[in-house]
């Protein structure tokens, strides 16, 4: 599996939110800016997850977003799924239509259902909070390091 670039600067792009919203709305240019992001690229970003109801916007001139809900109850599945679908890898097909269907049934039940599983069982249970909280954690250490 890989993460699309658009769920990368989803993700990118909420943790920010996150971190710059305790204090009221934030600016789209200002989240583009502070993460090397195009603002047409994250205007489409954020137009799905709008639509979703993951975040919220304010119009006008002092317009900005503000997530929708609490950082914990934002899954990493749930922003993936929003905007490239599902990271599901894709059922074993045509074990009807073989010559020995038992082999495509082996793969997916053997190893497709398995993995799976597994990726539900880890991108349903990070959340939005778990990547603010280690961003926090990392950027305090990467302050404290002193370089000579």
């Amino acid at each position: 599996m890989k993460i699309s670039k658009k769920s990368r600067y989803g993700i990118t792009a909420l943790i920010d939110l996150a971190m710059n919203s305790k204090d009221g709305h934030v600016a789209l240019s200002h989240i583009a800016e502070r993460n090397g992001i195009s603002l047409q690229y994250l205007e489409q970003v954020f137009a799905s997850l709008r639509r979703v109801g993951m975040i919220k916007s304010i119009k006008g001139a002092q317009g900005g977003y503000l997530l929708n809900k609490p950082t914990k109850n934002i899954t990493v599945a749930e922003i993936i799924e929003t905007l490239d679908g599902t990271y599901h890898i894709e059922s074993e097909e045509g074990a009807a239509n073989s010559e020995n269907p038992a082999i495509a049934i082996t793969i997916q039940t053997i190893i497709i259902d398995k993995v799976n599983s597994k990726m539900d069982e880890i991108l349903l249970n990070i959340t939005l909070d778990d990547l603010v909280n280690d961003y926090k954690a990392n950027n305090e250490f990467n302050e404290q390091m002193y370089y000579i």
